[in-house]
């Protein structure tokens, strides 16, 4: 008899899913749950099956269950519209393709210097304060400047972009989402789309050094991405690239505080940066979980998700499977055999992973070089839902 049931809504699991995930890993690893109205699992290589099997959908809309059709049909601000993270082959091979073109490591790395500039700005302005917001002050502002710039948005529209995303990514609990938060992004999506629209006009006539441009521009086998999926791609790295990148920054800064010999242990070591912000994307990652439609039978750990099931990848789960991690609640910034999948698995691995590691990677040298003293000056404030994992306060003083 299953004693354990999958529900992240609680406020325990909300504040420490970790152990809500090992308790269910131990007592029912592939979960058939009503909540979610599909298969829950919480193994390392369950997960990495499902997302590495071309018999499972990223197509949510061919789901048989009400939720997932809720989610993918209601009224949210993505209907109609199709992004890499919700195509299969063959569209997904040629979006991504053609972003691929726009979006380079090459590009990543050319831009670390600036990225560095912006982090010492952000800090240049709470140095002389001895205190700061790790979110408000550097989490947050950090990816949106960098996205906004890919982009070619201007400086002053920032915070209007950070709106437009806050708004979008509140809707991914699906249907669970309440009907103020679905209408508002709702509003915002229209806003943005607006916005965007004028901008690809304007790009066509007179193309700038920017994202928006090479991805007008890009083409692979004479064909080039229609406006929708221009739009569709801008939505997707605005909500992407800032939600992720201020989780993993603030989730990973907590995490320290929370393990002091790792802090100091990165303090004194620098050369640990890259290691340590795997482990913090291993250790509490900002996405939590993926899902995928089985598109025909297919056996997962002697349990069978039948065609137009959901599989619900807990990707949290999957990287403190003990099965693949040695000691996983432990963290450990110079862990080495340390392959999670924080950025998702298979072909639809996260197309921005390059940028968020630059991002963190400078992030957190910096702010540890620059305010060796580092700690906590109160409680943290979570917010988020239960796909991505983040904090809306994490106050700090030097």
């Amino acid at each position: 008899m299953v004693s354990v049931q999958f529900n992240p809504f609680t406020p325990e699991a909300q504040d420490d899913p970790y152990r809500h995930y090992r308790e269910l890993r131990e007592d029912d690893p592939v979960q058939w749950n009503e909540l979610v109205e599909g298969w829950v699992l919480t193994r390392y290589d369950d997960c990495v099956a499902v997302l590495r099997d071309e018999r499972f959908s990223a197509d949510r809309r061919r789901a048989r269950v009400r939720i997932a059709q809720q989610a993918m049909e209601g009224e949210g601000p993505f209907q109609g519209i199709g992004t890499m993270l919700s195509s299969d082959p063959p569209d997904h091979t040629r979006l991504r393709g053609l972003v691929n073109k726009a979006f380079t490591p090459r590009v990543v790395e050319a831009m670390g210097p600036h990225i560095q500039e912006i982090v010492d700005e952000l800090l240049d302005a709470v140095q002389e304060r001895g205190s700061m917001d790790i979110i408000d002050d550097l989490a947050y502002p950090l990816p949106v400047i960098v996205i906004a710039e890919m982009l070619g948005v201007p400086p002053e529209q920032r915070d209007t972009f950070k709106r437009w995303s806050d708004d979008l990514v509140a809707t991914l609990g699906g249907p669970l989402a309440q009907p103020d938060t679905v209408e508002r992004a709702r509003r915002s999506a229209e806003e943005m789309f607006a916005y965007f629209r004028d901008v690809i006009a304007e790009r066509r006539r007179d193309p700038k050094d920017d994202l928006i441009s090479g991805l007008i521009a890009a083409k692979e086998q004479d064909e080039a991405l229609s406006e929708d999926e221009i739009l569709a791609t801008c939505a997707l790295l605005l909500a992407a690239g800032n939600e992720t990148t201020t989780n993993l920054i603030g989730n990973g800064t907590l995490a320290l505080f929370r393990n002091p010999d790792q802090l100091e242990r990165l303090r004194a070591d620098p050369s640990l940066v890259e290691p340590a912000v795997e482990e913090l994307l291993r250790y509490d990652g900002p996405v939590q979980a993926t899902g995928r439609v089985a598109t025909e039978p297919v056996e997962i750990g002697g349990k069978v998700c039948e065609e137009g099931q959901l599989a619900l990848c807990i990707i949290g789960a999957a990287n403190h499977d003990p099965a693949q991690f040695a000691d996983p609640e432990t963290l450990d910034i110079g862990r080495r055999e340390n392959r999670h999948i924080a950025f998702g698995f298979g072909i639809h691995f996260c197309l921005g992973a390059p940028l968020a590691r630059a991002e963190g990677q400078i992030a957190f040298r910096t702010l540890l070089q620059r305010m060796p003293k580092l700690r906590q000056a109160g409680e943290p404030v979570r917010g988020g839902n239960f796909i991505l994992r983040g904090l809306t306060k994490l106050p700090a003083e030097f």
